[in-house]
């Protein structure tokens, strides 16, 4: 009789075990949906933990991208920039403890037809989800969240560096420029090879432009390039431009470029000498700025040519 009630209980064990495993699939395959693939998608918060949804909301929503694609390989996490979408198989779970477990999920990728992409290899991935207030929720996907965090803090201390920059080329810079309402300078950093703590060499493309607001247009009144070596100097966290070596105008211009810029001239020269992607960055700035600033302005526009309308309304 003994014998024969624990067998009844290890059996029914053994089904709970098996229920709560086939649940906790089922709740994988449901927070699938909500894995982020080049943006964050929208209603995702109530199926991640508060402290991821902070994270990838921070990286999606609230860093600005100074150059294009700029570190776009975080946004993708599962699929590449092909178009295609994945297609999520629940391949198991295992319970850490009472509040943790981790799914292994295979993902294949699929065109917008539904068809699959035969030339894409069937990858494997891990969900990590944690139980709150008695629901299972995303908490990491493939240790991504250590990543996003190393780049809102490589982020922000970039940010400090260009804030620096920027402030200086305004006030030494644009003080010998016709003055409008704003100074926005565009930056487009070529190198920046940072071997001392304290001090910080960032070579780059830089134009200094001035706008007056009229209407929701910022008119170009004024502006200048400014290419070279800015030399700054870190102390407490807060950067200080400490001088500006500057390539010099006229017949000089490509030889003093080549010896600021050494290695990377061919670099400097091709960016320098492509407008679309000087007029692609100056947008994305310009765009990064306004929305900083929240300036009531949707265009910008140089003399003599159309305006061009600015990316303000974040995806």
């Amino acid at each position: 009789m003994r014998k024969t009630l624990w067998i009844l209980a290890a059996v029914v064990l053994l089904a709970a075990c098996g229920g709560r495993e086939h649940r906790l699939m089922e709740r994988a395959a449901e927070l699938c949906k909500y894995i982020p693939d080049h943006e964050l998608k929208e209603g995702s918060r109530q199926y991640m933990t508060e402290d991821f949804y902070n994270v990838l909301d921070t990286m999606f929503n609230h860093l600005p991208e100074h150059e294009a694609m700029d570190h776009e390989w975080l946004y993708y996490f599962v699929t590449g920039n092909g178009g295609t979408i994945a297609d999520y198989t629940v391949v198991g779970v295992e319970m850490t403890d009472k509040n943790h477990a981790v799914a292994t999920i295979s993902v294949r990728q699929k065109w917008e037809d539904g068809s699959f992409d035969e030339s894409s290899d069937i990858e494997e991935h891990r969900l990590y989800m944690e139980k709150v207030g008695g629901q299972w929720l995303i908490a990491d996907f493939d240790e991504h969240k250590a990543d996003c965090i190393r780049h809102i803090a490589i982020n922000r201390e970039e940010q400090a560096m260009r804030d620096a920059i920027s402030d200086y080329l305004v006030s030494e810079i644009g003080e010998h420029y016709l003055k409008g309402e704003i100074c926005v300078p565009v930056l487009m950093i070529v190198a920046s090879e940072r071997a001392d703590p304290d001090y910080v060499p960032v070579l780059g493309d830089f134009w200094v432009l001035w706008y007056n607001i009229v209407g929701d247009t910022l008119k170009c009144i004024s502006g200048g390039n400014h290419s070279g070596l800015i030399s700054l100097e870190v102390k407490d966290g807060k950067y200080t431009v400490t001088s500006f070596e500057q390539t010099v105008d006229g017949a000089g211009n490509v030889a003093s470029a080549k010896r600021i810029f050494g290695s990377y001239f061919d670099i400097y020269e091709n960016m320098h000498s492509n407008e679309q992607v000087r007029e692609a960055v100056r947008k994305e700035q310009l765009s990064e700025y306004v929305k900083r600033h929240r300036l009531p302005v949707r265009y910008y526009q140089d003399y003599g040519w159309p305006a061009v309308e600015l990316e303000t309304q974040r995806p």
